[in-house]
C-alpha cells in the first residue's frame, strides 16, 4: 500500500509536470508559436474542465444510488453543442469582437456597461461557486484519506479538515503561479488551457483504465458485467420525467453560465469556427467518460460492503483488489478532475472580482490620479492573486461549516441552479434588443435571493435554518417554508428551487425590461449585441479633441504593460498615418484603446478608466446617437415599406398583364371554337353535298363527275390536315411524342422547308427568299422532320403575311455563345406589339380577314423546339416580323 507520503510525492511530479506543460506552452505562446496551441482539439479538451470531480467520483456514486440519472449530467451539454451550436458562435463572435473577459463582463456590456450588474453577477457567482469549490476539495480529501486509512471507505461524516485545508492552500497556490503570472489583453492563458488538456486525456485515461480493470480483471467480462447489472437495481429502467427534464436543462444552461465554461468556451476561444469541430468531439468525450459507469457502479454494489461510500467506487474497487497502479491512476484522475476545476473556476471568479469590485473602488478611492500615478497593472494582478486565494478558502469554508457529508452530485446541483440565474438576461441580452438594465437588475436579485433562500442556505444545516423552520416556516408562516415555498409541497427541493428561482427570474427581467427605457449606450450595445453579425466594431461613444495622448499612453502602459502599450499605440498611428509613435485621439482610436483595456480589467472599468482622462461623452452626443439610432431604425423601416410597395405594385402590374392576356386568349379561344367549327363544318358540307350530287344525279358527264370527285379530295385533305395539326398540338403537350433523332445537314432542312413553303404560290406574286450558304453548312443531329415542320411553318406564314409589293424573306444562321440562332426575317409591316405575347398561344391568329388556318402553327412550333431542347421567339425591331429558332449547341456536330 503506497503511503500517504508517497501519495504526496505522485502528486507533487503530477503538478510539476503540468507546471512544466503550462511553461513550455506560454514560452511557445510568446514567440508566436501558437498556432498548434490554438488547435480545435485543444479547444475541445479544454472544454473538459466541465467534467469535474462530480463526473469523476460522483457519476458512479449517483448510479449506485439513482440509476441511469446521472445522465443527465451529461446530455444537457451534448445538446447544446448539437443543437445550440448557433447560439455559441454568437457568444464567441459577441466576445471577440467586445473583448469580453468574463459572464459578469458581458452582462455588463450589453446592459450600458453597468458596473452595478457586473458587480451583481460577480457576487452571484462567487457564491455558486463556494459549493462546487468545496466539492472539489471533498473529493480530493477524502481520496486522500482513503490512502491514508488503508482503503477504508468508512471516512466519517466530517473527515481530515486539516487535510482540506493544506489541499485548499496548495491549490491556492498552484492556480496563482497558472492564472496570474502576467496580464493578457486577450485574457488567454495558453498554459492553463493546455494543462487542462493534458488533465482531460489523464482523467478520461484513469476512468477507462478503471472501467476496463473492472469489467475483465474484476467482473469475468462483459457478459459476467452484464449479469451483475441485471442482477442489481440499476437493471431497471426507471424514468422521473420531472427530475430528468430539470436535470438536462441545468446541466445544458450551467453549460453556458458557468464562469469556468465561459472562459474556456468564449474566452479562450481563438476561433469561432473551433465550435465546429467541439460540437461532435465534446460530446463524443463526454460518452466514453460515461461508458463504464453503471459497470463501476454495479460491480461496486456487488463487491463491496454495503456501507461503502458509493462516490468512492473509482477508487475503492482497485484497492479493495489490490491494484495500486490503477488506483493510483485513478487518484491522478480525479485529482485533474479537481485541480483543473479549481484553477479555471478561480481565474475567472477573480478576474471578475478584480475588474468589477476592486478596480472600481480603487479608481474611486485613488480619485483622477489613478491613471497616472497608480500602478494599475499590480494593482489588478494583485487583486486577482488575493481573490483566488479569497475565493478557494470560500470554497473551504463552506466544506468545514457544511461537514462534506452530502452526496457530491447534491452539491453539484446547487451551484447549477445559483449560477443558471445569468441565463434570462444573458439569452434575452443577446436576442433582444428591448431588454433593459432596470429588467436584468430585477431578475438577477430575485432569482438570486429564490436560490439562496430555497436551497443554498438549507444545504448548510441547521447552523442556518433550523428543522423547525424548515417544517413550519419563519414565524410560522407556512407558506414561506424553504423547501414549500407558496404553500407548494411535494416537489423535489431541486426542482422546487429550480422551478420558482427562475421562473420569477425570467418574469422580473421581462416585466422590468417592458416597464423601464433603455438608455442610449444600452441601446447601441443592444443593437451591437443582437446584431453582432452586422456590426464588427464597439459603438462609436466618445469625443475627439479632449484627450492628451500622452496621458493615455501613460494610462495603458500602467495596464498592458509598457511593451504591448507602445506596440498598440505605433500601429493605430500608422493606421491614421501619423508620422510618431503617438495617434490622434479620435473616437475610432478611442475605442479602439477601451477594447484593448477592457479584455484586461472588464469592459465598464476600461469606460470608466478612459471616461476619466477622456472626460466622458456630453449628453448631446448620446442623444444625437440615440437619435441617429432611432432614425436608422425608422429609416431601415420606411425603406422596407417602399420596397414592399414596389413589389406590390410589380405584382399588381404583372397581374394586370396577365388578366390582359387571359382576356385576349379567351377572346380568341371563342374566335377559335367558332373558326374551328366553320373550318370543319365547311368541307364537310362539301363533301356531303357533292357525294350526294355524285349519288343522285344519274346525267353527269365524265368531266363534272371528275371535278366533283376533286373537290372531295381537296376537302378531305383540308380536314386531314385541321385534325393532324389538333392532334400533333395535343400529343405534344401531353408529352407522348416521340422523336426521330438522326444527323442531317441544317442546309438541306432549310431546301426542303423553302420547297414545301412555296407551294401554292402564284406566279404574280411569290417569296423571295435571301439565304447565306456558306453559314448553312452544319451538321445537325435532332428530329430533322420536327424541326423542318416549323421552319415550314415559318416561311409559310411569311409567304401569306407579308403584304408589300415585292414580299422578301431573309434567312440568317450565326453562332450565338452554346446555341445554334436560325433568324427568319421578313420586309412586311411586322406583328402588332399588343399581339406578340400571345402569338405562340394556341387559338393566336394576327387577322381574321388574313388568317387561313386555326391558329395552332406556331402553338405547334413551340411545342417541337421545347421538344428538341431548344427555343423559338419572335425579335422586335427587325422592321418587319421576325423569329429566331435557337437549336443547342449539342445538335450542331461540325462545320465543315
Amino acid at each position: 500500500m503506497i503511503s500517504f507520503n508517497g501519495l504526496v510525492v505522485i502528486c507533487l511530479a503530477y503538478v510539476a509536470m503540468l507546471f512544466a506543460v503550462a511553461f513550455t506552452a506560454d514560452r511557445f505562446a510568446r514567440k508566436g508559436h501558437s498556432r498548434w496551441l490554438r488547435s480545435p482539439i485543444v479547444y475541445t479538451l479544454s472544454l473538459s474542465i466541465y467534467a469535474t470531480a462530480w463526473t469523476f467520483y460522483g457519476a458512479v456514486g449517483s448510479a449506485a444510488r439513482s440509476g441511469l440519472e446521472y445522465i443527465t449530467i451529461y446530455l444537457g451539454p451534448s445538446l447544446v453543442m448539437f443543437g445550440w451550436w448557433w447560439l455559441l458562435r454568437k457568444l464567441v463572435r459577441i466576445g471577440r469582437s467586445q473583448r469580453i473577459t468574463s459572464v459578469a463582463d458581458l452582462i455588463s456590456s450589453r446592459f450600458g456597461k453597468s458596473n452595478l450588474l457586473a458587480v451583481l453577477v460577480t457576487i452571484l457567482s462567487v457564491i455558486a461557486a463556494t459549493p462546487y469549490i468545496a466539492l472539489q476539495l471533498q473529493s480530493v480529501t477524502v481520496s486522500f484519506e482513503v490512502f491514508a486509512n488503508g482503503g477504508d471507505t468508512d471516512t466519517g461524516e466530517v473527515v481530515g479538515r486539516n487535510t482540506a485545508f493544506w489541499v485548499a492552500i496548495g491549490l491556492a497556490i498552484f492556480t496563482v503561479i497558472f492564472g496570474t503570472r502576467n496580464l493578457d489583453a486577450n485574457e488567454r492563458h495558453h498554459g492553463v488551457v493546455m494543462a487542462i488538456a493534458v488533465e482531460a486525456v489523464v482523467k478520461l485515461t484513469a476512468l477507462l483504465a478503471v472501467g476496463i480493470f473492472v469489467v475483465w480483471g474484476l467482473a469475468g467480462g462483459v457478459s459476467q458485467t452484464l449479469e451483475v447489472i441485471e442482477a442489481s437495481e440499476l437493471g431497471q429502467w426507471q424514468v422521473h420525467g420531472g427530475r430528468w427534464a430539470g436535470l438536462i436543462f441545468i446541466s445544458g444552461a450551467a453549460f453556458l453560465c458557468l464562469p469556468r465554461m465561459f472562459q474556456v468556451l468564449v474566452v479562450e476561444a481563438a476561433d469561432e469556427d473551433h465550435l465546429r469541430t467541439a460540437s461532435w468531439a465534446f460530446p463524443a468525450y463526454l460518452m466514453a467518460m460515461s461508458i463504464f459507469v453503471v459497470p463501476i457502479a454495479a460491480v461496486g454494489l456487488a463487491v463491496l460492503p454495503s456501507d461503502a461510500n458509493p462516490d468512492l467506487f473509482v477508487l475503492t474497487l482497485p484497492l479493495s483488489q489490490g491494484a495500486e497502479g490503477v488506483a493510483v491512476l485513478s487518484f491522478l484522475g480525479g485529482f485533474s478532475s479537481a485541480t483543473s476545476m479549481v484553477i479555471v473556476a478561480a481565474i475567472a471568479l477573480s478576474t471578475m472580482v478584480s475588474n468589477h469590485i476592486v478596480m472600481p473602488i480603487w479608481l474611486r478611492l485613488a480619485g483622477g490620479r489613478a491613471t497616472i500615478s497608480g500602478d494599475v497593472r499590480n494593482v489588478v494582478l494583485t487583486a486577482r492573486r488575493v481573490s483566488i486565494v479569497s475565493i478557494v478558502l470560500l470554497g473551504y469554508m463552506y466544506y468545514a461549516v457544511s461537514g462534506g457529508g452530502s452526496a457530491l452530485a447534491a452539491i453539484g446541483l446547487i451551484s447549477f441552479v445559483g449560477v443558471v440565474q445569468v441565463l434570462p438576461s444573458m439569452i434575452g441580452g443577446i436576442f433582444w434588443r428591448g431588454a433593459t438594465r432596470t429588467g436584468a437588475v430585477a431578475g438577477l436579485v430575485i432569482g438570486s435571493v429564490i436560490w439562496l433562500y430555497t436551497f443554498f442556505l438549507p444545504s448548510i444545516g441547521i447552523e442556518v435554518f433550523s428543522e423547525r423552520t424548515l417544517a413550519e416556516g419563519p414565524w410560522g408562516l407556512g407558506w414561506l417554508r424553504p423547501q414549500a415555498l407558496f404553500g407548494i409541497a411535494g416537489l423535489d427541493p431541486f426542482l422546487h428551487a429550480l422551478l420558482w428561482s427562475l421562473a420569477l427570474n425570467a418574469l422580473a427581467f421581462f416585466g422590468g425590461s417592458v416597464l423601464s427605457f433603455p438608455t442610449p449606450v444600452e441601446r447601441l450595445q443592444g443593437a451591437q449585441f443582437v446584431n453582432i453579425f452586422q456590426h464588427s466594431g464597439g459603438p462609436r461613444s466618445w469625443s475627439s479633441g479632449v484627450a492628451q495622448t500622452e496621458d493615455l499612453l501613460i494610462m495603458a502602459q500602467r495596464i498592458l504593460g509598457p511593451g504591448e502599450a507602445i506596440a498598440l499605440f505605433r500601429r493605430e498611428a500608422e493606421r491614421q498615418g501619423v508620422r510618431g509613435d503617438l495617434p490622434e485621439p479620435r473616437p475610432d482610436f478611442l475605442e479602439t484603446l477601451e477594447r484593448e483595456l477592457a479584455g484586461s480589467v472588464g469592459a465598464a472599468t476600461a469606460h470608466a478608466m478612459v471616461g476619466q482622462i477622456v472626460g466622458g461623452t456630453s449628453v448631446s452626443v448620446q442623444d444625437l446617437i440615440a437619435v441617429a439610432d432611432e432614425s436608422a431604425q425608422l429609416m431601415e423601416y420606411s425603406a422596407r415599406l417602399e420596397a414592399q410597395s414596389a413589389e406590390l405594385s410589380s405584382t399588381a402590374r404583372q397581374l394586370r398583364e396577365a388578366n390582359d392576356k387571359l382576356t385576349r386568349l379567351s377572346v380568341q379561344k371563342d374566335a377559335f371554337l367558332s373558326q374551328i367549327s366553320h373550318e370543319l363544318r365547311t368541307p364537310m358540307s362539301s363533301i356531303r353535298a357533292f357525294s350526294e350530287i355524285l349519288r343522285d344525279s344519274g346525267g353527269l358527264s365524265a368531266e363534272e363527275q371528275s371535278k366533283f370527285a376533286s373537290i372531295i379530295h381537296d376537302e378531305t385533305i383540308r380536314l386531314t390536315r385541321l385534325l393532324d395539326d389538333i392532334l400533333d398540338l395535343s400529343v405534344m403537350e401531353n408529352g407522348r411524342v416521340s422523336l426521330n433523332m438522326r444527323e442531317g445537314r441544317l442546309c438541306d432542312v432549310l431546301d426542303r422547308a423553302v420547297a414545301a413553303g412555296s407551294v401554292g404560290e402564284s406566279d404574280e406574286v411569290s417569296l423571295e427568299v435571301r439565304r447565306d450558304r456558306s453559314t448553312e453548312d452544319i451538321v445537325l443531329y435532332t428530329d430533322l422532320d420536327r424541326l423542318s415542320q416549323v421552319f415550314i411553318n415559318i416561311i409559310s406564314n411569311a409567304r401569306k403575311y407579308c403584304e408589300t409589293a415585292k414580299p422578301r424573306l431573309t434567312i440568317r444562321v450565326q453562332d450565338q455563345n452554346r446555341a445554334l440562332a436560325i433568324d427568319f426575317i421578313d420586309n412586311g409591316q411586322g406583328i402588332p406589339r399588343d399581339s406578340r405575347d400571345v402569338i405562340f398561344e394556341k387559338f393566336a391568329r394576327i387577322s381574321d380577314q388574313r388568317a387561313g388556318g386555326a391558329g395552332l402553327g406556331l402553338a405547334i412550333c413551340r411545342q417541337v423546339m421545347e421538344r428538341l431542347g431548344g427555343t423559338i421567339t419572335y425579335l422586335p425591331g427587325q422592321g418587319g416580323a421576325g423569329f429566331r429558332v435557337l437549336l443547342p449547341r449539342k445538335a450542331a456536330l461540325a462545320a465543315e
